[in-house]
Order: C-alpha cells, then sequence, then structure tokens
C-alpha cells in the first residue's frame, strides 16, 4: 500500500474549461512534468487519483492543473478547496530539501531524546509547527530559529529546545 503525503490544496477554479489553482507547499516552483496524478482523500485513508492532462506553473506556490474528466466550471469547483496528496515516491521527486514540508517523516528530537516523527508541518509566517504523536496524542511543536539547533538530513533528524511545560500538556490529554 503507498503512503500519501499532503502538498497543499485545490484552492480555486479558472476559467470556463474546469481549470484549477493547485496551491503547494514544496519549497519551489514546479510544473509536476512526468506526474501522473494527483489524489484527493475520498474518505479515511481513500485515496482517489485524479489524472493530469496538463499543468501549468504560476509561481513557487501554485501550479495551474487541468484533470482528466473535470471539463467545466461547476465540476471544478466541486473539488475545492480539497487536499491534495501525493504518493510517497512522487513527493521525493518534487520537493524542495530546504522547505519545511521536506521534514515529514524525520524524527524530533530534545535532549537526545526521540520524541516522535513528524507527521504532519503546519508552515506559518515565524515558524513552523512540527505534528508528533507523543504518548499517544498529537502534539504540535513549534520550530523557529531560537530553538531549532540542528537537522541532520542523512539520519532524518531535527533537534530542537523545546519550552519547559509544553510536553506535559500532551501527556496530561
Amino acid at each position: 500500500m503507498s503512503k500519501y503525503i499532503k502538498i497543499g490544496k485545490l484552492a480555486a477554479s479558472h476559467g470556463l474549461k474546469g481549470d484549477l489553482i493547485l496551491e503547494h507547499h514544496l519549497g519551489k516552483k514546479t510544473t509536476f512534468k512526468e506526474l501522473k496524478a494527483i489524489f484527493l482523500e475520498e474518505g479515511k485513508d481513500n485515496f482517489m487519483p485524479y489524472f493530469i492532462e496538463k499543468t501549468t506553473a504560476r509561481s513557487a506556490e501554485e501550479v495551474m492543473i487541468k484533470l482528466e474528466g473535470i471539463d467545466d466550471k461547476e465540476t471544478a469547483r466541486k473539488l475545492t478547496p480539497r487536499p491534495v496528496w501525493l504518493t510517497e515516491s512522487d513527493f521525493q521527486v518534487y520537493k524542495n530539501q530546504s522547505a519545511p514540508i521536506s521534514l515529514l517523516g524525520y524524527h524530533l528530537l530534545h535532549e537526545k531524546t526521540d520524541l516522535g516523527e513528524i507527521i504532519e508541518v503546519i508552515e506559518q509566517p515565524h515558524q513552523i509547527l512540527c505534528t508528533i504523536l507523543y504518548q499517544g496524542n498529537e502534539a504540535m511543536i513549534p520550530v523557529h530559529e531560537e530553538n531549532l539547533r540542528d537537522i541532520d538530513h542523512k539520519q532524518k533528524k531535527v533537534y530542537v529546545d523545546i519550552p519547559e511545560g509544553l510536553l506535559e500538556i500532551y501527556s496530561q490529554q
């Protein structure tokens, strides 16, 4: 079974022929050349492929995308706003190594203690929030220039100093 990674969302329809604007967090301008399909979640862990007819890069965060079978504005509008997922192998091809989303799958460490695998990355203006499973609960750990100690890309580890008391909040749920 493939693992899927959320890369952004279908933000809006564009024009009358079913084009869509895909906002992504891959950290680089891309046209998704060679990509065959994106995936939309139709139910819990049930991902439906939508095959790509053509794409055009608009900016580092946006791509105009035309999907097979989506031929008018009304049909396209039904797909917005919906999260967009890629298979893990496609994600590895299209992500920018320096983009925050590339930390998915890394382990978060505080004082040499492995707190868990990063399962979601939320970008905010002055920090990113890394979601991990900590003692069975989802915990959101802020990462910014003051608490980030190191990133080891080979070992897939992110070293941070976590504010005192933050982990206790998540262990008491």
